[in-house]
């Protein structure tokens, strides 16, 4: 049973809505000198490749600055209208203010209120947003949080006859420095339907107890990931967890994974985990499904396996030339124990004989169509997925 949305404002970037009812949106960042234009470049496309739908990109420098207009007239020159967001970090305000062909071509600007220092600096981004019509992620970052907001906060708490513990006034105060921020944006003259925010902290619970608090609170739709996930399976596992956890709950519009690459690991494997959780949680498909159990006792060799593993490929090579192959289902069981109920949530299922079975069995739509020979059984199951199609 999947949760109902959370219902948030509709915003617009570049070619793309995100919220009001829009699917969830994946979104990444890249991690090289955005002034190495060539470099940049590259790995933008390597992550569109992958199936990212908006990509960040870090705007720090002058040179950063200088270089956006070529990296946006080669992009857009390849054919390529994925949205770019540029993040900003404290003199995202001179930068933007100099290079005005930088903030008129980026989709959106990342802006934390932590970093741009005073009031005033927020103010001038906002104004550019608003003179060039474009949205803004008001990202607050545990790690970067406003200190003044923070110190007013503790010395507010320790008036209390019972404090709160630092970690709570610390999350309340990351939920509050999103939510002024906002305000202070739409005061400016903003509109409400160009802002997204997002509250990110590293760990999941923190994570979940900010974004409920933020889908409470506010209509903005929000972006959701862990900051500092880690590398490899922990970071996967956290964001898996954390991102997931929301989702089910209806809250998020958008979705990054920060994982570290490990070494020898491109980039994208950020964006094929954060495909793997959506469609994990049935929220939108990005490759057919195979489903297959892991193998006992009881099955009688690695068969089901390998089949599993070579209708995997044979599938992924399918939907690239027909998107119909999409939708499908499949389950490929190792023995009769669960095979026949796995098949009938399926589209088509094979279920390999086990200890003291000749035959296998292939059910489409859940029903037993016919049995096979174990030898024939991969063929079989190709011809039948063709047929189903």
């Amino acid at each position: 049973m999947k949760a109902k949305k959370r219902k948030s404002l509709e915003v617009k970037i570049g070619n793309l809505k995100i919220g009001g009812g829009n699917e969830i949106i994946i979104q990444s960042m890249t991690d090289t000198d955005t002034s190495n234009i060539k470099d940049t470049v590259s790995q933008i496309i390597e992550l569109i490749e992958a199936g990212s739908e908006m990509v960040r990109i870090t705007v720090n420098t002058e040179e950063a600055a200088k270089s956006v207009p070529e990296i946006m007239k080669i992009l857009r020159d390849k054919g390529y209208r994925t949205p770019i967001i540029g993040d900003f970090h404290f003199n995202g305000h001179r930068l933007l203010m100099r290079y005005p062909e930088t903030a008129k071509l980026l989709d959106k600007y990342r802006i934390n209120p932590g970093t741009t220092l005073k009031d005033r600096n927020f103010e001038t981004m906002i104004k550019i947003a608003i003179d060039n019509n474009k949205p803004v992620r008001i990202g607050v970052n545990w790690g970067s949080i406003d200190k003044e907001l923070l110190t007013k906060k503790m010395n507010e708490n320790a008036k209390l006859k019972t404090p709160l513990p630092f970690k709570k006034i610390l999350l309340d105060t990351v939920v509050e420095s999103a939510i002024i921020s906002a305000e202070k944006a739409i005061e400016i003259g903003l509109e409400e339907s160009k802002i997204v925010l997002s509250a990110k902290v590293s760990e999941v619970d923190d994570l979940v107890y900010v974004y409920r608090e933020l889908a409470k609170k506010t209509k903005f739709p929000l972006h959701l990931g862990l900051t500092e996930a880690g590398m490899g399976l922990k970071g996967i596992i956290c964001s898996a967890i954390g991102i997931g956890s929301l989702l089910l709950e209806g809250i998020g519009d958008t979705i990054r994974v920060s994982l570290m690459p490990v070494p020898g690991e491109k980039r994208t494997k950020e964006v094929e985990v954060a495909k793997e959780i959506l469609q994990a949680l049935g929220l939108r498909n990005f490759k057919p499904s195979v489903v297959s159990c892991p193998g006992c006792g009881r099955t009688k060799s690695n068969l089901f396996r390998e089949i599993a593993y070579r209708i995997s490929e044979f599938l992924e090579q399918k939907i690239k030339e027909d998107k119909k192959f999409l939708n499908l289902k499949v389950a490929i069981m190792g023995c009769v124990v669960n095979g026949p109920g796995e098949s009938k949530f399926a589209d088509i299922g094979l279920c390999l004989p086990g200890t003291g079975e000749r035959k296998a069995a292939i059910y489409v739509k859940g029903k037993f169509k016919k049995s096979i020979d174990i030898e024939k059984a991969e063929e079989v199951l190709r011809q039948e997925i063709e047929k189903f199609l």
